[in-house]
């Protein structure tokens, strides 16, 4: 599991990265190859500060194919985007070490937390006067960018503040 300290480190660069990408994905219905190549660097430059041991870094990287296969095998259903599941992979690694139930659940709220934002968003007039060009209100299928970024970014700064 990341220290504190280390969530401050990894946070710094993932969060202008998270709004990036959050912010191309809601306008474009896309995750730009930049942004998931940005993300994927922070780990092998910055997690090695972020974990207690090198055994959890080099784990990181472990994470961060396991998640690319299974976003890709997901893809391939048809049920996650291709970018959606590079955007996964890149920041995976981030979460080395976190309890399966305390991630499966930051998951689910983030999933639902998103597309009720997004939703109210979409039926908020002065919003979609701001942003009338965006692919993402006219779309059936939702732009998961924001879920994704919300996991991460909920996680880092939640991680900032030392366990009780």
């Amino acid at each position: 599991m990341i220290t504190s300290t280390g969530a401050l480190i990894l946070l710094v660069p993932a969060l202008p990265i998270a709004i990036w990408a959050t912010w191309s994905d809601l306008s474009r219905m896309k995750i730009p190859n930049k942004a998931v190549l940005a993300m994927a660097a922070i780990w092998p430059l910055l997690g090695w500060l972020a974990v207690p041991t090198w055994t959890d870094w080099f784990w990181g990287f472990g994470i961060m194919a396991i998640v690319f296969v299974l976003g890709y095998l997901l893809y391939a259903t048809g049920t996650y985007g291709a970018g959606d599941a590079k955007y996964s992979a890149a920041f995976a690694p981030m979460f080395v070490g976190v309890p399966v139930g305390y991630l499966l659940t930051l998951i689910a709220s983030c999933m639902i937390g998103a597309l009720i934002v997004h939703r109210i968003a979409n039926a908020t007039p002065p919003i979609r006067r701001m942003t009338p060009d965006w692919v993402s209100w006219d779309k059936r299928i939702f732009p998961f960018g924001l879920a994704l970024s919300s996991i991460l970014v909920i996680y880092l700064v939640a991680a900032c503040w030392p366990q009780v």
